[in-house]
């Protein structure tokens, strides 16, 4: 089956200069962070507004523009075809301030706006190449300003296509499902999971506490992935289990449970592919924290992941080389929103990540619900990331071992589902 559409709008290369700058905080050397600007960057017009922040170095004359992304926001074709139909027009609004940007926008403590400016956005002009709305320097202006003093904004605004496969559980994982594959209304099998114990005399432990109702550890869970014919072609493997605490109920981020996703390596033999590790927040949060990392055969592994979802309302747990800080452990990564001109260059090498990175751009997502909630992950992975079926069987297993932490970081003081209990 094809994959679906999807589009990405990408935001970058941002840097601010003035007649009165001599000083940048940017020379290839020094993190943009230590910049004194920060950018609240907005979509218009896409039903809903979204917005990011982020910090903006200083340049000059002298100094090259940084290469860095700061905004991406990703659109099905469902998405692309409302806003085609719409009269309302869709910008890109950045409002550029004078001060050091928070974790969050809504703490940002008094900032001095020094200009704003909106990029138009035509996704009609958009068919199988990107296609750059705007780069380079434009002069910011405050509404009460327009003097030619103003200071410059350097930015890049680009959208591109981004395919993508998808994949949806027809049940919880713990219950063995079907995977199909999904494009609209139209579905296919292509996988089949089956979950199981390593020991099944060693599921679970229960705790020596007289009225404990509780666990007392959760481990050898697996789950393995199998393709139409019945051949296993990937595994998720619990290979640290997710114990409590001392004195409390939860997996704590210092002893976290782990699983080892694994593949086909011939003659029945496997090898790992990436590790995750899942907790429980601490105090009184109900957020799961995790880390993915992959294991390459001949470098040091490579954090592409990490982050928190609810345990309550559940969320998306997100491979994304294009939108965080990730890869964590790789000093080069650095995203260059060029004109993806270059010979031989593609998707990811075109915002100047290392092109030896295994993975680049959006890698892929897998939706989880809460506790108490019938959880039938919808996984989305990047076309460029799929060459054979072990590599979306891997995705579907490292999606299954993510659904499954949420119940691994359940309150060892709540019981399990008998599926896990056995």
């Amino acid at each position: 089956m094809d994959p679906c559409h999807y589009v990405r709008l990408l935001v970058g290369n941002l840097a601010v200069k003035s007649p009165a700058s001599s000083k940048p905080s940017f020379s290839g050397k020094v993190h943009p962070s230590t910049s004194s600007c920060f950018c609240e960057i907005k979509l218009r017009g896409a039903g809903s507004q979204r917005s990011h922040a982020a910090t903006v170095p200083i340049t000059s004359d002298t100094h090259p523009t940084p290469h860095s992304m700061a905004a991406c926001f990703d659109f099905t074709k469902p998405q692309i075809e409302k806003l085609l139909s719409s009269k309302k027009p869709t910008t890109i609004t950045i409002s550029l301030y004078k001060g050091r940007a928070a974790t969050s926008f809504s703490f940002f403590s008094s900032p001095k706006l020094l200009g704003k400016i909106s990029v138009p956005i035509d996704f009609t002009m958009l068919d199988s190449k990107p296609v750059t709305f705007h780069t380079g320097w434009v002069n910011l202006a405050k509404a009460d300003d327009k003097s030619s003093s103003a200071q410059s904004l350097h930015l890049t605004v680009r959208a591109e296509p981004d395919p993508r496969f998808v994949f949806r559980f027809d049940g919880e994982p713990e219950c063995s499902p079907q995977v199909f594959q999904v494009k609209g209304d139209v579905k296919q099998p292509v996988f089949s999971c089956k979950f199981s114990f390593r020991d099944k005399n060693q599921g679970q432990f229960q705790s020596s506490s007289a009225n404990a109702n509780h666990m007392a550890e959760r481990k050898g869970w697996s789950i393995t992935v199998h393709d139409l014919s019945g051949s296993p072609v990937a595994a998720a493997s619990m290979v640290t289990p997710f114990v409590p605490s001392p004195g409390s109920h939860r997996v704590s981020r210092s002893n976290p449970g782990a699983w080892l996703i694994i593949r086909p390596d011939g003659d029945g033999t496997w090898k790992p592919w990436g590790r995750l590790e899942a907790w429980r927040e601490p105090n009184s949060s109900n957020a799961v924290g995790y880390r993915f990392e992959v294991l390459p055969a001949t470098a040091d592994p490579v954090t592409l992941a990490a982050a928190t979802i609810s345990s309550q309302h559940g969320g998306k747990f997100t491979i994304d080389v294009a939108t965080g800080v990730t890869p964590v452990s790789t000093p080069h990564g650095s995203w260059d929103l060029g004109s993806g001109s270059r010979p031989g260059s593609g998707s990811g090498v075109d915002f100047g990540l290392d092109p030896m990175l295994m993975y680049k751009g959006f890698v892929m997502s897998a939706r989880v619900d809460g506790e108490g909630k019938c959880s039938k992950p919808e996984v989305e992975v990047g076309v460029k990331h799929v060459t054979c079926t072990e590599d979306a069987a891997a995705f579907v297993a490292l999606a299954a071992a993510m659904d499954l932490s949420m119940d691994a970081c359940k309150l060892f003081s709540q019981k399990l589902r008998k599926e896990l209990r056995q």
